[in-house]
């Protein structure tokens, strides 16, 4: 078993006038992909590092299995960790860089190539293993690091944005490639990330995290379609989630500015958030009974389809159009949420109204 239990845990830098991680509760399961996902600062580093054994915390623990290893140092965690940078030694071979775990531990030659040829294998670099880094592209240098990590058949796979370095084409390429060798060795990974691209493609589940907190953990889609705050909704997905202010009315309505959209019963009163994402609203260039009257502010046209912005009683609202829907600046549209794709959240705190739906 090489779950994952991290209880309470927070870290605080020295000078730092707030908590890197603040108290920190995540159960990561056996075999699990998880997900860090969150933007620069807010911690998801820090939290790996301490998984890691490369920081401690100040308070909390951490537990790998059936151990707790908080106070252990990071080569008796029985972790593997690959870094933002390939760190892959310039002046010895493939073969030799994936072997380099294996040979500080003194093992057999033969079990030595044995595991490398298997890991070079997963990773497409057979062809590749007497040549020298120099001699590799970004791509292969970045898999040499991730089969120097998997050789070594770790309780636990931990992952610093591995693809940051690469460009957008090799960034999808190895993507798909990494979901597949993990699904293969089934080793407990940890992936940080600030890309929600990356987050929704490869995680099992994702926690995403802002100033030092976790705000949700789930599978992508559910925060995906179903954010726990505001902040969620607008971190995950291009373009994010858009997010009305409205206020309760009478008759199963709120009011968006002068504007009425049928709403759920059961909303509470005060302010409110309605949450929509672009593909889950039509478009219209004629009045609909039910639908928001918007001024079109620009079109993007996006290939597959066309991005439309438009103001909704002075609200910034974003549309998935099909690509050939055009409309000039200022021209009036129809808006027509999906109803049962709107998300319900309390304006005050940005939280959502989980199970409040129509």
């Amino acid at each position: 078993m090489a779950d994952i239990r991290i209880e309470g845990v927070s870290k605080t830098y020295p000078g730092g006038k707030a908590p890197a991680v603040d108290n920190i509760n995540l159960t990561i399961r056996d075999g699990e992909f998880m997900v860090l996902l969150g933007p620069s600062g807010c911690g998801k580093t820090t939290l790996l590092r301490m998984v890691a054994g490369l920081e401690y915390p100040d308070s909390g623990r951490i537990s790998i299995g059936d151990r707790e290893v908080t106070d252990l140092p990071p080569r008796k965690r029985g972790i593997a960790m690959v870094f933002q940078s390939y760190a892959v030694f310039p002046h010895l071979t493939v073969f030799e860089n994936i072997a380099f775990g294996l040979r500080m531990q003194k093992r057999p030659s033969m079990e030595v190539r044995a595991r490398v040829e298997h890991a070079a294998g997963l990773l497409q670099l057979e062809p590749y293993l007497q040549r020298y880094p120099a001699q590799l592209s970004g791509g292969q240098r970045q898999r040499v690091a991730v089969a120097r990590a998997i050789v070594m058949e770790p309780a636990v796979l931990l992952m610093d944005e591995p693809l940051s370095n690469l460009d957008a084409l090799l960034r999808l390429q190895f993507r798909a490639e990494l979901k597949k060798l993990v699904s293969e060795v089934k080793t407990t990974t940890v992936y940080v990330t600030h890309d929600q691209v990356e987050a929704l493609s490869l995680g099992d589940r994702i926690a995403v995290m802002r100033t030092g907190q976790i705000l949700q953990v789930a599978k992508p889609m559910q925060v995906y379609d179903q954010p726990a705050t505001e902040f969620v909704g607008s971190f995950i997905g291009n373009p994010p989630m858009n997010f009305l202010r409205a206020s309760k009315a009478v008759d199963s309505q709120v009011l968006i500015g002068a504007q009425r959209l049928a709403a759920p019963t059961a909303l509470p009163e005060g302010e409110l958030l309605v949450g929509i994402r672009a593909e889950n609203i039509q478009a219209s260039t004629s009045a609909k009974e039910g639908a928001l009257k918007a001024e079109t502010v620009v079109v993007e046209p996006l290939g597959s389809h066309n991005l439309v912005t438009a103001t909704v009683e002075g609200q910034v609202v974003k549309v998935v159009a099909r690509n050939d829907f055009f409309v000039e600046s200022g021209m009036p549209i129809w808006l027509e949420p999906e109803s049962d794709k709107l998300r319900w959240l309390r304006a005050a705190d940005g939280k959502s109204l989980a199970g409040i739906s129509d």
